[in-house]
C-alpha cells in the first residue's frame, strides 16, 4: 500500500533514563545481598525466616521483571503530513465499539463514544461503526437511532469548526462554556448545545416504555433477555451515496446466546464484530474502543495508520495501541487508578521492547493478522485452500470469500459493499453455533480461556513475530473516566488479576512463548511483569501475616545487628525513587502517597482474591465469572470538590475480606505488643524487635481507609458481615500463632 521509496510514515527514538537505571540497579543489588544474608545466616533458619526467604525471593524476581520492560523506553513520531503523498488512496477502517449491560453501562456513554468516532476527520466512507450490544438491550438500541439523527448535525458542526473533543457531553461539560465572539458560532454552538440536552431526555427513559417509542422495530426485540436471544443485525444508518462528507455506516449488532451455552464474553462478542464487519465491508484495518472511551484527537486515523502503513511497519507491525488515560479525574487520585507513571514508564519501556501490550480498547488491527497471519506468511505468501478456509472461519462462503480477500490485501470498492444486502449472511455468522469446530478463539480472531483475553490476543500475536507500536500522538488519541469507587475499582483489579493467572497455567504461557515461538526474552519478562499482578499479591499477603505471626509470637524474621541496613535502605532509596517520580512528572505528593497505599489495598484484597479464584478453578472446585466494570458519567466540577469525593467505600463482596483481615491482624498484634501479652523469647536476639512493630504501623497506615471503615456506617463503613468473617479468621490466625510457640 505505501510507497517505499517514501519518506518514513513515523520515526522511533530510544532515550536514557540514567538516573533511574542507577536507582534500580541499586535496589536490585540490595535486594540480592538480602537474599545472600539469609542464605549465610543458615544457623537462624526457622518457619519465618524461610517463608520470607522466599516472599524476598519472589520480590525480587518481581524487581526483574519491572526493570526489564523500563529498561530501553522509545517514543513514537508519526508524520500525518506525509501520509497522503505515500499512499495512492487511504484504506478504509471498520470501528468497533462494544458494550454489555445497559445498567452498568449507561446508553448515554455508549451514544458519546459512537458520536465521537463519528466525527473523526477521515473521509466518511472510508468508515463503518459497528456497535455490540452483548446485553440485547433495546434502551441501547433505541439511543443509536436517536443519536444518528443527531449526529446529522454534530458532525459538520465538528468538523466546520475543528472541534477538537468530539463527544459532545465533553465539549458541553460545565466548565466548557462558549465565550467566543463569533456570533455565527455562538449561534450554533447554542442550537448544538440544545439538540444534543434533548438527545439526553429522550433517550433518558424507562426501559419499558421502549416498545412503545420503537413501534415495527421492536419486534425483534420481543420476547428476549441478556443471555436469551437471537442474532439481531440492525442498520441504523447507511451512506448510500458513499458521500465523503457524509455520516459512516452504523450497524447494531447483538450476537446470538442461548442459556448455558459458552459466549467467552468480550472476545466472543469481538469475534463476532470481525466476521459481520467482514461480511459487509472488509476493511483492512479495525478499530476497537470500549463504550466509555471518548474521541480525544480527531486525526488520531491519520496518526494510527502512519504506523501501520509505512514501508517498515507494514511487514513488522501488527497493531498500534493507544494508552488509556482519563479526564475529570478525582484530585490526587485518591484510588491510585489512573496510573500516569504507569504509562509512562512502562508504555514507554515496552515501546523499545517487541512492542505494547494489547489492551482491549483504543487499538488499530490489522485485519489480516486477527485472521491468524505471521509475518512469515506475509514473505512466503499464504493462500489458503477452500478447506483450511473452511476449517478456521467457518462454512459461511461468503465470509470464506471476504477472508481470502482480508489475506491477499484486496479491499472492497465502493460498488462491492451493500451493507443491507448482507444482513441476512451477517446474521448467520452472528449466531452462537457458527464458531463450532472452527479456528476462531484458538487459531483466529481474539482468543478465548481467560478474563483477559486482550493481553492474550496481544500475547498470541507476538509470539508468532509480529510487534506492536505505541501511538501517542500530541493532543492524545482517546480519553476516559477512571473508575471512581472502591467496589468498582477492586472488581476491575481482580478480573485483571485473574485473568493473567488464566494465562500463565495455560498453553499459552509466555514461558512456552519464549521457549517455542518467536517471543523474545525481554517480551518475555515483560509479560511476566504484568502476569505477576496475580501472583505478587501472595507474597505480599504472606509477609503481611509473617508480621502479625512475629509479634504475637515474640519471635523476629528481619535481619538483626549490621543485616538492618539493608531492608532499611531498600526501603528508603525506593520511598525516595518514587517520590521523584511524582513529582518530576508534575503530581503531588499526596498522588504519590495514594499510589503507594492503593499499591498495598488493591493487590493484597482484589489480587489475592482473583488467586484464589484461580486456584479454585484450576481445582475444579468452581468456574471464574465475568463481571462487568460499572461505567459512570465523570463527576462534575462541584462534584469533583465535594467532601466526600474520593473517599473509600465498600460493599459485601468478599474482596474486601482480606483487607479486613490483615489490618484487624495488625492491630491485635500490636496491642499484644503493648499490652505484654508475649510469651517469653528465646533470648534478646530472637525476640520480635522494633523492625517488625514499624512495618506492622506502616500496614495500618496504608490501610487507614479501612480503618476509618471499621467504624463508618453505609457505603463508607465495611459491612459488618466483612467485620465478622474478618475478626473470625483473626482469631484462628492468633490462636494457631500460640499454638506453634507451646507445640
Amino acid at each position: 500500500m505505501a510507497n517505499p521509496n517514501s519518506l518514513p510514515l513515523y520515526e522511533k527514538y530510544w532515550y536514557k533514563h540514567n538516573y533511574k537505571r542507577v536507582l534500580d540497579s541499586l535496589i536490585l543489588i540490595l535486594l540480592l545481598l538480602l537474599l545472600g544474608y539469609r542464605v549465610m545466616y543458615v544457623n537462624n533458619y526457622s518457619i519465618p525466616w524461610f517463608i520470607a526467604l522466599i516472599c524476598e525471593t519472589w520480590f525480587t524476581l518481581s524487581w526483574i521483571f519491572t526493570i526489564s520492560t523500563q529498561w530501553s523506553p522509545a517514543f513514537i513520531k508519526t508524520n500525518p503530513d506525509r501520509l497522503l503523498q505515500s499512499v495512492q488512496e487511504l484504506p478504509a477502517v471498520d470501528l468497533f465499539v462494544t458494550t454489555a449491560d445497559d445498567e452498568l453501562e449507561p446508553a448515554i456513554i455508549t451514544i458519546n463514544t459512537v458520536l465521537s468516532l463519528l466525527a473523526l476527520d477521515y473521509p466518511s466512507h472510508k468508515l463503518a461503526c459497528y456497535v455490540s450490544d452483548d446485553g440485547c438491550s433495546p434502551l441501547i438500541f433505541y439511543a443509536l437511532h436517536k443519536a444518528s439523527k443527531f449526529a446529522k448535525h454534530w458532525v459538520p458542526f465538528c468538523k466546520k469548526y475543528n472541534v477538537q473533543i468530539r463527544a459532545p457531553f465533553r465539549y458541553f461539560c460545565d466548565d466548557n462554556d462558549c465565550t467566543t465572539n463569533d456570533e455565527e458560532f455562538r449561534q450554533e454552538w447554542l442550537q448544538m448545545k440544545d439538540l444534543y440536552e434533548n438527545l439526553s431526555h429522550k433517550i433518558d427513559v424507562d426501559p419499558k416504555s421502549i416498545p412503545s417509542l420503537l413501534e415495527e422495530e421492536f419486534a425483534v426485540f420481543s420476547n428476549t433477555n441478556r443471555t436469551n436471544h437471537p442474532a439481531i443485525i440492525k442498520v441504523i444508518w447507511e451512506n448510500k451515496e458513499m458521500a465523503e462528507d457524509g455520516l459512516p455506516h452504523l450497524i447494531y449488532i447483538s450476537r446470538e446466546k442461548r442459556p448455558k451455552q459458552p459466549h467467552h464474553f468480550k472476545a466472543g462478542a469481538m469475534n463476532v464484530l470481525t466476521r459481520v464487519s467482514g461480511l459487509i465491508t472488509n476493511a483492512p484495518f479495525m478499530l476497537n474502543v470500549d463504550c466509555d472511551m471518548f474521541v480525544n484527537n480527531p486525526n488520531i486515523v491519520m496518526h494510527a495508520l502512519c504506523i501501520l502503513l509505512d514501508s517498515k511497519g507494514e511487514k513488522e507491525v501488527a497493531f498500534a495501541q493507544c494508552p488509556q488515560q482519563f479526564y475529570a479525574t478525582l484530585k490526587d487520585d485518591p484510588f491510585g487508578n489512573q496510573m500516569a507513571i504507569l504509562y509512562k514508564y512502562l508504555g514507554a519501556g515496552l515501546a523499545g521492547l517487541q512492542g505494547i501490550f494489547y489492551g482491549g480498547t483504543n487499538c488499530f488491527h490489522r485485519r489480516k493478522v486477527i485472521y491468524g497471519l505471521s509475518p512469515d506468511d506475509v514473505e512466503k505468501g499464504n493462500n489458503l485452500s477452500e478447506v483450511e478456509l473452511k476449517q478456521k472461519f467457518g462454512t459461511s462462503k461468503e465470509l470464506m470469500k471476504s477472508v481470502g480477500h482480508a489475506l491477499e490485501d484486496r479491499t472492497y470498492s465502493a460498488s462491492d459493499i451493500s451493507v443491507n444486502k448482507a444482513v441476512e449472511e451477517a446474521i448467520h455468522v452472528a449466531s452462537y453455533g457458527y464458531e463450532y469446530g472452527t479456528g476462531w478463539g484458538k487459531q483466529v480472531g481474539w482468543m478465548y480461556g481467560t478474563m483477559t483475553e486482550d493481553i492474550l490476543t496481544g500475547l498470541t500475536i507476538h509470539k508468532k513475530g509480529w510487534r506492536s507500536e505505541l501511538c501517542t500522538p500530541d493532543p492524545i488519541a482517546f480519553t476516559g473516566c477512571a473508575p471512581i469507587d472502591g467496589p468498582t475499582c477492586m472488581a476491575q483489579h481482580k478480573r485483571w488479576a485473574t485473568g493473567m493467572l488464566e494465562i500463565f497455567f495455560s498453553k499459552h504461557c509466555p514461558v512456552f512463548g519464549a521457549i517455542f515461538d518467536k517471543l523474545s526474552f525481554r517480551q518475555f519478562l515483560a509479560y511476566m511483569w504484568i502476569m505477576n499482578w496475580g501472583f505478587s499479591p501472595v507474597a505480599q499477603v504472606c509477609y503481611a501475616c509473617l508480621v502479625a505471626y512475629c509479634i504475637i509470637t515474640n519471635s523476629y524474621f528481619l535481619p538483626k545487628d549490621w543485616g538492618m541496613y539493608i531492608p532499611t535502605a531498600i526501603f528508603g532509596i525506593y520511598k525516595v525513587y518514587t517520590l521523584y517520580e511524582y513529582l518530576a512528572s508534575g503530581l503531588s505528593i499526596k498522588a504519590w502517597w495514594n499510589n503507594q497505599r492503593m499499591s498495598r489495598i488493591t493487590p493484597m484484597n482484589a489480587g489475592f482474591c482473583g488467586f484464589i479464584t484461580v486456584l479454585l478453578k484450576l481445582l475444579g472446585i468452581s468456574n471464574t465469572v465475568f463481571d462487568i466494570t460499572k461505567k459512570e458519567l465523570p463527576p462534575s466540577r462541584d462534584d469533583r470538590h465535594d467532601k466526600n469525593a474520593g473517599r473509600y467505600t465498600f460493599n459485601e463482596s468478599l474482596v474486601f475480606l482480606p483487607g479486613t483481615t490483615i489490618l484487624l491482624l495488625q492491630l491485635t498484634a500490636i496491642f499484644i505488643k503493648l499490652f505484654g501479652f508475649q510469651p517469653q523469647g528465646l533470648s534478646r536476639n530472637y525476640e520480635c524487635g522494633l523492625a517488625e512493630m514499624l512495618i506492622s504501623v506502616y500496614l495500618i497506615i496504608c490501610y487507614w481507609p479501612f480503618l476509618r471503615g471499621l467504624f463508618e456506617t453505609g457505603k463508607f463503613g465495611i459491612p459488618l458481615s466483612t467485620i465478622c468473617k474478618g475478626a473470625t479468621l483473626t482469631c484462628i490466625f492468633v490462636c494457631l500463632s500460640r499454638r506453634t510457640i507451646s507445640g
